[in-house]
């Protein structure tokens, strides 16, 4: 969502890394003497093993307490590892990253984040509880991650109902195809399950990482709302809100920001996003704003008051440290915990090691490409899987699980039968680089189409609505 320095960034040094560590081990020290909590603790505990890492990767050296680098320690060569190395992916709030042509490893980020595999039991169970055939982006294993998952449809079974909870934090004025992921499943969600859901737009936040003003920011949250209703909500059943106005106007949103302020430590938060001394203090409290809509009480209008009603937050994988600084939060201010579903990431138009970027043009396919604009990106920069030559190619067969086109066409193509054969024929040499291609351009110039034509019908007055507090159609 946001650029963000690591931990280590802010040392320019190994001399002034290596003193971050030892202040750091200190730290950690006197919260352990002094019995601390136990997440502050565990909190301190990963900023220190953090400063670590970026210890060894600045120095080539691990950190020894009392024996301070010296001044040729340096690594001059940080590009990436060599093949077979296992580089650990880069995966936070702010940065995605990884040196693997086929993304991000997801089962490895599961055991590192302690979230659950989406698997077919789970799946199936889903199907059961809401009498719809699963969603593609589950079908495919696009939505891989949960939190509690089976929590939430223990509790519908029993006819105890839950919101739905996610977001958006408008950069710029167009959308890109990647931002839709989240907003496609949503509907899904509010459709099978016919159930209320809250769209926060953190517009602050992007005012407080990027060099914005307030004004475009705002205006930046309306302009992206209009994407956003274009695909389909319900709204009866949908508040869209931007935070500006919204943190203001409700004093009970901001009640809960405070509680949930007062429950994390400084030191939590750098453990947990990477802040440093020199970050603004509205870095630092953010957290907090994002954290309170997975809480019933902080929407009185819909809600009337009631604090006992669970949210599930769908939302991409990077997100989840602002949730998991949520779910531990909860128990100690009286709320349920949010459960997550967390989807893969959408893989830039140059390959999956990183993920689409609204600030580089020929990263992404904005919602406002035209079928032209849409079509030369497509044959221009999306990175192929084939080989160099056509007789080659034929001979060997491409590689789908590294082809832009094809992991395109597993987000979008509703098809699984076709989505098979197309993988097969391009793994067999039948099918050739720019015939994948041309199916995946063929496949997104009418839904790019249809989402401007949807889009052109939303006046100012529809996002009045849609951004009115107000009660909601609803059973509880």
């Amino acid at each position: 969502m946001t650029d963000c320095q690591g931990d280590g960034e802010g040392a320019k040094s190994p001399l002034e890394l290596y003193e971050k560590l030892t202040a750091q081990g200190d730290e950690v020290r006197t919260l352990k003497t002094a019995k601390a909590d136990k997440a502050e603790i565990d909190a301190a505990v990963q900023l220190l093993l953090k400063l670590k890492v970026d210890y060894k990767q600045m120095t080539g050296q691990d950190y020894k307490a009392g024996c301070p680098p010296s001044e040729n320690s340096v690594v001059p060569n940080n590009g990436p590892a060599a093949d077979g190395a296992d580089d650990e992916d880069t995966v936070d709030p702010w940065n995605v990253s990884t040196s693997n042509a086929k993304g991000v490893d997801y089962d490895k980020l599961i055991v590192r984040f302690g979230s659950s595999k989406v698997d077919k039991e789970l799946v199936d169970r889903i199907e059961k509880v809401s009498g719809q055939k699963p969603h593609r982006f589950l079908r495919r294993g696009i939505f891989f991650s949960h939190r509690d998952m089976q929590q939430v449809l223990d509790a519908y079974e029993k006819h105890k109902s839950f919101y739905l909870y996610t977001g958006r934090g408008p950069s710029s004025e167009a959308m890109h195809v990647g931002h839709l992921i989240p907003f496609i499943f949503t509907k899904w969600l509010q459709d099978v399950f016919d159930i209320p859901l809250v769209i926060q737009l953190t517009d602050d936040e992007k005012y407080l990482w990027k060099d914005l003003t307030l004004e475009d920011c705002h205006r930046f949250a309306v302009e992206n709302a209009k994407d956003i209703i274009a695909c389909g909500f319900d709204v009866n059943k949908t508040f869209i809100f931007s935070d500006l106005d919204y943190m203001g106007a409700t004093p009970e949103f901001y009640r809960n920001v405070v509680k949930i302020q007062k429950h994390v430590t400084f030191n939590q938060v750098k453990g947990i996003f990477g802040f440093t001394d020199s970050d603004c203090i509205g870095k630092i409290s953010f957290p907090a704003i994002q954290a309170a809509p997975s809480f019933s009480s902080s929407f009185p209008q819909i809600f009337k008051g009631r604090k006992d009603i669970q949210c599930l937050i769908p939302c991409a994988i990077d997100q989840d440290p602002y949730f998991r600084m949520t779910r531990d939060v909860a128990p100690r201010i009286g709320y349920p915990k949010p459960a997550l579903l967390h989807s893969t990431f959408f893989p830039a138009l140059q390959g999956a090691q990183t993920k689409m970027s609204a600030s580089d043009a020929n990263s992404s396919i904005f919602l406002t490409d035209t079928p032209k604009q849409l079509k030369n990106k497509v044959n221009k920069h999306a990175f192929s899987g084939g080989k160099d030559t056509v007789e080659e190619h034929r001979k060997y067969g491409g590689n789908p699980d590294v082809d832009v086109a094809f992991m395109y066409l597993t987000f979008f193509l509703e098809d699984d039968e076709q989505l098979e054969k197309i993988r097969q024929d391009y793994t067999s040499g039948a099918l050739l680089t720019g015939e994948l291609k041309k199916i995946l351009i063929e496949t997104l110039q009418p839904m790019i189409a249809q989402h401007q034509e949807r889009r052109k019908q939303v006046t100012d007055e529809t996002v009045k609505h849609f951004m009115t507090p107000r009660p909601l159609n609803f059973k509880f």
